[in-house]
């Protein structure tokens, strides 16, 4: 027998990552490797590091629900604590040992005699495991716009997912593209540095008051002291965030009052945030309906275009010249830097390198042909020994954590069913993965994504086809039920060889 050099490989060390190796340590095994091609862990906490970058999740949820952080400085706090997090985790579950970091994947082939996956490593090296987690996440890949003569621009031009420190904005005319996540932070932590800031918006964005209040010493001690108190707030965080956003999107043609609340208390928020200037209330008021992209909280974002300083302009830009950026309108306006805050390639970056299972098939191609599909959002019919932490219909919509916990859980019973059963291969039977889909198909005409005027969204939660495979028509808490009831059987298990082991 050929013997792999990881009975496990775990690609991507960011919180993924990290919650599938503890999950595999858990569950008693321990020949694995995480290989990701940054310098450090953390994923999208160690690459991100832009002006104003924090969770949009309560801190509460927005961490491993078996490893709650009693430090949290705020109740929404920075991107240099997840950081830290990141590091923590690493250290206590001791997975130094197990990281090759500085290590790109380039490539990936199911070998279907041996039952194993070889990695192509960007060194012209080869990594070969028994199983696969593709733990990669869905923002490692900038996306930059489609403008002509960006590159032909004198000043400074950087994406928000590769900030450059050394920067200086201070009294410097800015320019920022795009009106997403990263942007509702960096806008206001900028602007008042800025001598002039102006923001070019395409679709404007749901938002929602962001109670971000600093969490005092003595709470942090007293978490430490009452661990159970920490674990029951968030109980109501979690079921909080089910309830304005999991449920109200998963159930909107069952609930539609619950989005219809949501709206409108985000446009009371706007405006109480612009005083009362109707032209730009109109402005940042979205035409679509909430939730069919995903909304956010903030703090002073829409409250930032009351300033001098700064214009809102939704005017479609042209093109960058070598002094600025130009309109379709004719306007044009001279900047120093233009920030890029156009997030990243999504649904259209799984796996972010060429993967080929059985017969040869690669997965983007299947998905091509096929539709975005995964069983229970986790693995694919003809592609054996590999799951997704973040697949097709497999993240919930609240934190992101909760989708780790139900993904990583599914992946790591299906590899000590195999290991149980002596077998080198599991793969998902057809009839089962097309039953996962059919279902999803069925249940997703009840989400607010073909419920509530979605058309003008520009949304990534959809692809090519209409359909909305970003997020798991379901709520977080059957996700998990589901990830540790479904039937094992579910998945046929061959045997190649026996699995050797350590006496």
């Amino acid at each position: 027998m050929t013997a792999p050099d990881h009975e496990v490989l775990v690609i991507g060390a960011g919180f993924s990552g990290i919650g599938a190796a503890i999950g595999l340590l858990r569950a008693g095994i321990d020949d694995f490797a995480i290989v990701d091609e940054n310098d450090d862990v953390g994923g999208s906490w160690h690459v991100n590091r832009y002006p104003g970058i924090a969770v949009d999740i309560a801190a509460f949820s927005y961490c491993f629900a078996f490893e709650p952080n009693c430090s949290w400085s705020s109740v929404f706090p920075g991107g240099a604590e997840m950081k830290a997090y990141a590091d923590a985790c690493v250290e206590k579950y001791r997975l130094r040992p197990h990281l090759r970091l500085k290590t790109k994947v380039i490539g990936a082939d199911y070998d279907d005699s041996l039952h194993l996956w070889q990695f192509r490593l960007a060194d012209d090296s080869v990594l070969s495991a028994r199983f696969a987690i593709c733990a990669t996440g869905w923002l490692t890949k900038k996306k930059l716009p489609d403008i002509d003569g960006l590159d032909q621009f004198g000043g400074v031009v950087v994406h928000t997912a590769d900030w450059d420190q050394s920067i200086q904005l201070t009294d410097r005319h800015v320019a920022v593209i795009g009106t997403g996540a990263s942007a509702v932070q960096v806008v206001p932590a900028i602007a008042g540095s800025v001598r002039g800031l102006t923001v070019y918006q395409r679709t404007p964005i749901w938002l929602f008051p962001k109670p971000d209040v600093p969490v005092p010493l003595v709470v942090q001690r007293l978490f430490r002291i009452v661990p159970w108190l920490q674990r029951i707030i968030r109980v109501f965080t979690d079921a909080a965030t089910e309830l304005s956003f999991v449920i109200a999107m998963v159930h909107n043609r069952q609930f539609p009052f619950l989005i219809k609340l949501g709206e409108a208390v985000s446009r009371l928020y706007l405006r109480v945030q612009v005083k009362g200037d109707r032209t730009l209330i109109d402005k940042l008021t979205p035409r679509y309906g909430l939730g069919c992209k995903r909304p956010s909280f903030a703090k002073g974002y829409w409250r930032t275009f009351v300033r001098t300083n700064v214009d809102l302009v939704t005017e479609p830009v042209a093109a960058v010249t070598e002094t600025g950026i130009r309109t379709t309108d004719g306007g044009e306006r001279n900047f120093d830097v233009i920030v890029l805050a156009t997030g990243f390639h999504v649904l259209d970056n799984l796996p972010p390198f060429p993967m080929r299972g059985l017969n040869g098939r690669d997965i983007r191609e299947f998905w091509r042909t096929e539709r975005f599909q995964a069983y229970e959002g986790s693995s694919v019919k003809g592609f054996p020994n590999l799951w997704f932490i973040v697949g097709p219909y497999s993240f919930t919509g609240g934190s992101w954590f909760g989708t780790i916990d139900h993904q990583v859980t599914h992946a790591v019973r299906v590899i000590a069913e195999a290991r149980r059963r002596n077998a080198t291969e599991a793969v998902v039977r057809p009839e089962k993965h097309d039953e996962s889909f059919r279902q999803v198909l069925r249940r997703q005409r009840n989400t607010v994504f073909f419920n509530n005027n979605c058309n003008s969204s520009n949304s990534y939660y959809f692809d090519d086809n209409g359909d909305a495979p970003a997020v798991r028509p379901a709520t977080t808490y059957e996700a998990v039920w589901r990830s540790k009831h479904f039937d094992l059987d579910d998945y046929l298990y061959r045997n190649n060889s026996p699995i050797r082991r350590e006496a």
